[in-house]
């Protein structure tokens, strides 16, 4: 039995290996894969967000106004945000605040599934982290960049980032198709519409906490020294 467990450790390691080759150049930081997988899980809520805010405003009764409101807070608040991370942010440390972004996330997205009147829900949108665009406009977005320049050198940064930026692109395709997730629930499952664009928003916020997950864990493996972290 042991000798089972240690064989199944061992390939699982390979393919934890095989799929850090894939994603990282070599000479790159190991850890640095961290933060690409966190981008993707961000990605992926992203994309589906940008179909299914509209959906679910409209859903809850707000007129094309209203929902028209909530969008550009939620766009304003990510800018200021953005600038307050580059005028502010080196009050504290970048460890810090993306752990912050992640809790923040998380509470975004609990907050819209749970929240159902205009002003809750417009100073959560402008608060919070939901990106109803097919950008990445967020605070995270200048954390992550700061971290994973740490993670290359010289050509590689470039490659480094290259690679950060199809993740975001890929996985936000991604999210786009599971954004019908809440029509096949109202299909299958007996679901009501509502009810299903809410899971939605529970699971952004689930995508948040790890996140959160992913920076802790990032945290502990740049703690080590760098011959632990580079191939």
């Amino acid at each position: 039995m042991n000798q089972v467990k240690k064989v199944k450790s061992v390939e699982t390691g390979r393919i934890g290996k095989t799929l850090t080759r894939l994603l990282m150049p070599v000479g790159v930081a190991e850890v640095a894969s961290l933060l690409l997988i966190a981008r993707a899980l961000r990605g992926f809520a992203d994309g589906y967000v940008v179909v299914l805010l509209p959906a679910y405003l409209l859903a809850l009764g707000f007129d094309q106004l209203y929902v028209g409101y909530l969008s550009t807070a939620t766009l304003a608040g990510s800018a200021l945000a953005t600038l307050a991370i580059g005028a502010m942010g080196y009050r504290w440390s970048s460890r810090r605040l993306l752990l912050f972004a992640a809790l923040l996330m998380t509470a975004t997205g609990l907050a819209f599934a749970s929240v159902s009147s205009f002003l809750p829900l417009l100073i959560v949108a402008f608060v919070g982290t939901l990106n109803p665009s097919s950008g990445d406009v967020s605070m995270f977005l200048p954390l992550e960049h700061a971290r994973l320049a740490q993670g290359a050198t010289g050509n590689l940064r470039t490659t480094l980032f290259a690679r950060y930026t199809l993740t975001g692109s890929l996985s936000a395709a991604v999210g786009a198709l599971a954004a019908g997730i809440p029509s096949w629930l109202m299909q299958w499952a007996g679901l009501p519409l509502i009810d299903g664009l809410r899971t939605m928003f529970v699971l952004y916020g689930l995508l948040g906490g790890l996140v959160w997950l992913l920076y802790r864990l990032y945290q502990r493996a740049t703690s080590l020294p760098s011959s632990y972290q580079r191939r």
